[in-house]
This record gives C-alpha cells, structure tokens and sequence, in this order.
C-alpha cells in the first residue's frame, strides 16, 4: 500500500490524482520529445525519478556540503588555533582552554529548538544562509580577540549561530528525497565534515608557515576560514531553492512528480505548516527518548575525534606543523566508511545493524590507543586513530536517518531533529572536560570514558533495532498478515505507533 492510493492534491493542477488509475497528460521532456507519466497503484516511472534523483544531486548536494564543509570549518579550528599556540598569545590560565570549548554548547542547546521551527516556518532555504552569515562572521571575528573573555563571547555567539544548522539541513533533505534514498545522500553532505577536518589540517599546516606580517598563525587561519564562509553564506541564499515545487532546474512536470514521490514515501502532507503542538506531540511515546539517548552516547566519541584529534596525533610525538598533516588521512578514512555503511543501509533498506557496526570502530580504537605504550608503538597508535575517526560519522548520519525515516509528519520531524542533533553535540561539554592538560599526554581517563559511551550506544542501538523487529512481528501476527514499512502508507505512518497498521522503518 502507498499513500497514492488515498487522493492526492496536486499544486499544479484543481483536480485530485487516484493513484490506481492516474495517467498524467502527454509533456514534453527536456530534449523534446514525448513523455507519458503513468502512476498506476502508486508506482512512479523509475527513469523519471532517477532523473529527478540526479538533478537534486548535482544541485543540491555540492551546495549543501560545501556549506557543511565551512561550517566544520568554523566550528573546529580551535584544536588547530591550539597547535599553533593560541592559549598562550591570549595568556589563558588553568582550564580555560576547557571552557571556551563547553561555553559553545550551551547556547547550541538552548537555541537549537527555536531556531530550527523558524526554519521550518519560513524555509531552510532562507535561514540557513543566515545562520552561515552568522558563525561566518563569528570565525572572523574571532581573529581579533586579545584575551579569554573575548574568545568565550565568541564562542558564545558562534554556538547560537550553529546550533540549528545540521538539523535544518537533515530536515531539509527529507523534503527533496525518499526515505530509502536519504542515507547516502545524507552521507554524502556529512562527508564534507570529515573532508572539512581533512583540509583543516592541510590548510593549518600552509598557514602556520607564514611567519610575516603582525598577526600570528592562527588568526589568519581564522580570517581565512571566517572570511570564505561569509562569501558562500552569500551565494547559498540566492541558490538554495524553497521545496521541491519552486526548482528552477525541474521541469513544471518533474516538479509535480517530485512532490507526489515525497508525498508518496516521506512526509503525509507535503510542506505542511507548522503547528507547535503536533510537532511536539512526537515526544508522547518512549521510542524518541531511546533515539536521543543513543544521540548522547554517540555525542562523546564524535567530539572527542572533532575537538582533540589534532593532541591525540600530537603525542605521537611530532612537530605542530607536521601534527596538523597527520590528522588528514585519519579524517578522510573517516569519510570513506561512512560513505560505505551509508550506501548499505540504503540498499538493504536497514539502519540500526549498521549504526551499531559504526559505533564499534571508535570503542575499539580508543581501547587500541589507551592500552598501549604510544611512544614506542607509534605505527599501531596511528591505526587506533584510523578506527577512532571511522566509526564517528556514520551512527551520526544513520541515527538521524532512521528516526527521520520513522516520522513522516514534517513538524515531528523537524522538532525531533532539532532535539536529537544538539543532544549528540552538547555532549561535548563531556569531551571538553575530560581532555584536562593534567592528563596530557597520555589523557588515559578521557580515552576510558569515550570507549565507555561509545559501548553504551552500541547496545543500546542493538536492543532498540531488535525490540523493533519483534513490535513488527507483533502487529504483523495481530493482525493477520505480513507487511513491511514500504506496504504501509505515510498518512497512516504519520499517526505513530498508536495505529495497529504502523510498522518500524528498521
């Protein structure tokens, strides 16, 4: 079953198409020539929509991932700054360093959530370009500094900026794809962040060599990093289009079958506004608390990769100019086994075996590099830091994936994201605490408590996947018959558990 087979109100057009029996008009396709699109029992021609599929790609994607790629940038640089003696130019003290590190996630909580429903009333096309401008000009900004108090207003404000930033974007690309096309689409935006740690090395280690000039090393990389974000954020709110609807680069006809696939296997009601109270409505039952508890486990990991990768590579006993290098192939390791689980998930059609199997890699890396003497097992350290960098990014993706997947109302959707993501990344405050300059270089009880919540998300995404699989055999006995996520369709997925008929996207 297809939620084609209900009447759909088209934009373009004041009739409803059944899905049973709709033949749309003869159009003419892009080179001219006829195109009949027939949807019979809410099946799309396959051509047209791998054809729509590539167009969103090559449009959308590159400019998403760039924007990614910069906000990355913006959000990191401070472990390189680091490298570069930074703390000592702005005489910090004790823990500082630590708290300038947990005062972005305060704001990045407390914002996210309002931030992300502005974006879902007035399009991420429109406020995610201003929240570029926004952490842009922070980077910049951040280049003047002279001491620690101006630093941690920065900060601050950076963590406004960027707060909702992922969530919007997530939601974003659930509005232009189908929920068996997302992951590695997702995947392949996310990637830009492991490319963006990648190039932050290799751009650290060009800048740190001039050596001219009034300002220090890691000012111009703030400068440099700061002033390329404010340029794109520019060009972005000119390019991003509002829905599927209004793509300049669709055809009047691929517009309209965009929106029915949408329709079709995404959201129930396609750019349906927002209403408060039934976006949070989606917190009523106890699934999406598991979900954002994962998100906290991972949360650790992740940042601990993000913030202090560039001191874990440090102890391996080399140069500062020659640590930022060394961080390159890690980062793009990390990329490359998203993009690999990422694609599975979508063809197999399954999240969580795949998000445990991504939570692995860290646990066992940090053990790895915790358990032995670095300094004299220099070759087996790098490989620990190979794993730590693997396995971050995919349960990342995957995570957001699969709760996305399970709520096809829009407002839901954007309000759980918009608490999931953040909950992933305020568990900085955790990694921002734990690498204390007491511990370095070993930083033995950070490496510890890492791998323990790295552990705690695998069996937790574990127990969760496999208790759904058993509520779909459950609902399947009850009532009768076998059916799987893709029978069921979205208006009546968007009811939630409570329906007999919803089924688990696994």
């Amino acid at each position: 079953m297809s939620s084609l087979e209900n009447p759909i109100e088209s934009p373009y057009a004041n009739e409803k198409t059944d899905a049973n029996d709709a033949v749309l008009p003869v159009y003419s396709d892009t080179d001219g020539s006829a195109l009949e699109v027939t949807i019979s029992a809410g099946v799309i021609d396959p051509v047209i929509e791998r054809r729509i599929c590539r167009k969103f790609d090559f449009h959308l994607l590159p400019l998403l991932a760039m924007m990614y790629l910069f906000n990355a940038l913006d959000k990191g640089n401070l472990g390189n700054a680091k490298t570069d003696g930074m703390t000592t130019d702005l005489n910090f003290v004790n823990n500082q360093y630590n708290i300038i590190l947990s005062v972005f996630y305060v704001p990045y909580v407390l914002f996210a959530f309002p931030i992300a429903m502005l974006g879902k009333k007035y399009g991420p096309s429109v406020v995610l370009p201003i929240l570029m401008f926004g952490f842009g000009s922070m980077s910049l900004i951040a280049s003047g500094v002279k001491n620690f108090g101006g630093l941690m207003a920065v900060r601050w404000f950076l963590g406004t900026f960027e707060s909702a930033f992922f969530p919007l974007v997530i939601y974003y690309l659930t509005t232009f794809y189908r929920r068996g096309e997302l992951a590695r689409r997702l995947a392949i935006f996310y990637a830009a962040s492991n490319i963006a740690s990648a190039f932050a090395g290799l751009l650290s280690f060009g800048v740190f060599q001039i050596k001219n000039g009034s300002l220090h090393g890691w000012q111009y990389l703030f400068i440099i990093e700061g002033g390329a974000t404010v340029l794109t954020s520019i060009l972005t709110f000119f390019f991003l289009p509002h829905d599927v609807t209004t793509c300049k680069f669709l055809t009047p006809e691929e517009a309209e079958i965009a929106f029915l696939r949408i329709q079709r296997d995404s959201s129930s009601v396609v750019n349906e506004k927002l209403n408060l109270r039934v976006a949070l409505s989606v917190f009523k039952h106890p699934v999406p608390f598991a979900w954002i508890m994962i998100e906290m486990c991972l949360g650790v990991p992740l940042q601990s990769v993000s913030l202090f990768l560039p001191q874990i590579v440090q102890r391996l006993g080399y140069s500062t100019v020659k640590t930022n290098l060394y961080t390159v192939a890690p980062n793009v390791c990390g990329a490359v086994v998203l993009l690999i689980l990422a694609f599975t998930s979508d063809f197999t059609r399954m999240r969580f075996p795949f998000i445990a199997a991504g939570f692995m890699f860290p646990v066992i890396g940090f053990i790895i590099y915790a358990a032995i003497d670095v300094e004299h097992s220099i070759g087996v350290a790098y490989f620990a830091c190979f794993l730590m960098t693997a396995g971050t990014s995919a349960p990342s993706v995957l995570l957001s994936t699969w709760y996305n997947n399970n709520t096809p109302n829009e407002g839901r959707r954007a309000a759980l994201t918009a608490v999931g993501v953040p909950m992933a990344n305020v568990m900085g405050l955790v990694s921002s605490n734990i690498f204390l300059d007491k511990d370095a270089p070993v930083y033995l009880p950070a490496l510890g408590t890492t791998a323990a919540f790295g552990g705690l998300g695998f069996c937790l995404t574990l127990m969760l996947g496999l208790w759904m699989v058993a509520d779909n055999k459950r609902r399947d006995l009850k009532q009768g018959v076998k059916r799987t996520v893709r029978d069921v369709s979205t208006e009546i997925l968007s009811e939630g558990p409570k329906n007999p008929s919803y089924r688990w996207f696994l």
